[in-house]
């Protein structure tokens, strides 16, 4: 049985996407859907301009069963925790600090033991954009909206191209589409599969701080994209070239990662390296801020202007 949250314990997301806040004090009444006990992200995004889709106010977004650490809670509903999920060492070493309503949080295990004949296989990942998590095979859906990249553990054999997984705040197994999920990779991936992955993500909005399936930011979409594969980069661009091998230009290869930056100022973008480059021409994969979509493109001249290197995770 769940208990309490607690200062200084841990906790685990419940919900399929957790909005990361700067502050309790800085959300928008448009962000409203994404504060509910059951976050409607979708509709979050749907009403957004375009001013209100870079707001700063949201940090980052967790996915369900990922793990943080409760550092404060407060009486009006809100914990501030520290996301070990996604790197900041610039802000914290534990994670990435910020608000979300606790409500989205338990205290149950975020990946249990599996059961049964196949539990060797027990850590999986959702492969597919999203999903749902269901009741009963062919059953009605409990979870709508989990993200790829969100992890699961098997709770026993798959029936009728069903899986059963184990879910966070819930006692009983749910299920989802066996062809959703795949196991969680052991080995390095090649960075053309993690492309392949993130190419999947083209169109999608950019949302500042977004890092799902509804909506995406550059560094969001380059962390989300290592995560299907079981790999943990840190959340914002800046300390991704901090984590990754600096590259030659012109060594690059799809699926490496290009950054920029302006004349003495940090990086403050990142995108994925789409083909190899030829005769000067460089093209990337990634979310951008100018076009508010998911896009690759040959760099035009103010990013050229800013590129300032190449790196291999």
């Amino acid at each position: 049985m769940d208990v309490e949250l607690q200062v200084g314990r841990e906790a685990v997301v419940r919900v399929p996407v957790a909005t990361l806040w700067s502050a309790p004090e800085a959300v928008r009444p448009v962000d409203r859907p994404a504060l509910a006990t059951a976050p409607d992200v979708p509709a979050w995004i749907a009403g957004m301009d375009t001013d209100q889709q870079v707001g700063e106010c949201v940090l980052s977004q967790l996915l369900l069963g990922e793990r943080v650490r409760v550092t404060e809670l407060r009486a009006d509903g809100w914990a501030r925790v520290i996301a070990g999920e996604q790197p900041a060492a610039g802000l914290d070493p534990r994670g990435y600090p910020g608000w979300l309503p606790a409500a989205h949080l338990t205290t149950g295990p975020a990946n249990p033991t599996a059961t049964g004949p196949d539990a060797s296989a027990a850590a999986l990942v959702v492969d597919a954009t999203v999903t749902a998590l269901h009741a009963a095979p062919d059953g009605p859906v409990t979870l709508s909206g989990v993200i790829l990249g969100t992890r699961l553990a098997a709770a026993g054999r798959a029936v009728d191209g069903w899986r059963a997984v184990h879910a966070p705040g819930r006692a009983d197994p749910l299920w989802v589409p066996e062809g959703d999920v795949v196991p969680l990779p052991t080995e390095w991936p090649e960075a053309k599969e993690v492309l392949a992955v993130a190419e999947r993500f083209r169109d999608l909005v950019y949302i500042w701080g977004g890092m799902s399936s509804h909506g995406i930011d550059c560094s969001g979409l380059v962390h989300l994209a290592w995560r299907r594969f079981g790999v943990t980069l840190p959340r914002d661009a800046h300390a991704q070239a901090e984590r990754t091998t600096p590259l030659a230009l012109g060594d690059e290869r799809p699926g490496d990662l290009y950054f920029f930056a302006r004349p003495g100022r940090r990086i403050h973008h990142v995108g994925i390296v789409s083909t190899e480059p030829h005769g000067g021409e460089r093209r990337m994969l990634h979310a951008c801020y100018l076009q508010r979509r998911v896009v690759e493109e040959r760099l035009p001249a103010d990013r050229e202007a800013t590129l300032v290197g190449a790196h291999r995770v």
